[in-house]
């Protein structure tokens, strides 16, 4: 089974995403978390070129591929990156043993306040061109298993994994 979890930057995926995984991995050690920007670092998919659309596409190719094998191995699998593509997303419905999509949702408001790392604050000053959300757009899922808004105040961590495992049918 593959838990994706979606949402722009800033959104809570990989806070998240790690709880999930710890929570689940306890109880099914078959299980892996891949991160989208790990995943960008381990095939060197950095620099110029790398966070246009097409060099996203490539990422979110990558990523699919990693985890429809994994899972043809029978390996649990909670991913969380951006997936600006909808024709991803519907392909990993099509191609998973079972898919369950979660939509962080998020108002660029909040990602502005909350912006640690000054992705938004550069992207609006000019600074750092590609980014999802400001100069590429970014659509919602279409049709996410679970939305959890993770606006202000915050989710709760370990109230979203839950809902998260329990939704998808891992916990009871």
């Amino acid at each position: 089974m593959v838990i994706w979890l979606v949402g722009l930057s800033g959104a809570g995926k990989t806070t998240i995403g790690r709880e999930v995984y710890a929570r689940w991995k306890a109880k099914a050690p078959n299980t892996v978390f891949i991160d989208g920007d790990e995943i960008r670092g381990i095939f060197r998919h950095e620099g110029e070129g790398a966070y246009t659309i097409a060099g996203r596409r490539v990422n979110s190719e990558r990523i699919s591929a990693l985890c429809r094998w994994l899972d043809r191995q029978g390996i649990n699998v909670v991913c969380s990156m951006l997936s600006i593509f909808e024709d991803h997303r519907a392909e990993n419905r099509k191609s998973f043993s079972r898919y369950f999509e979660v939509y962080l949702d998020v108002s660029l408001e909040d990602l502005f306040a909350r912006d640690s790392k000054g992705l938004y604050r550069d992207a609006r000053e000019g600074r750092r061109p590609n980014v999802v959300g400001i100069d590429i757009p970014f659509s919602a899922p279409a049709s996410p298993d679970l939305v959890l808004s993770n606006g202000n105040p915050p989710l709760d961590i370990l109230q979203a994994a839950t809902e998260i495992l329990q939704r998808s049918g891992v916990l009871p």
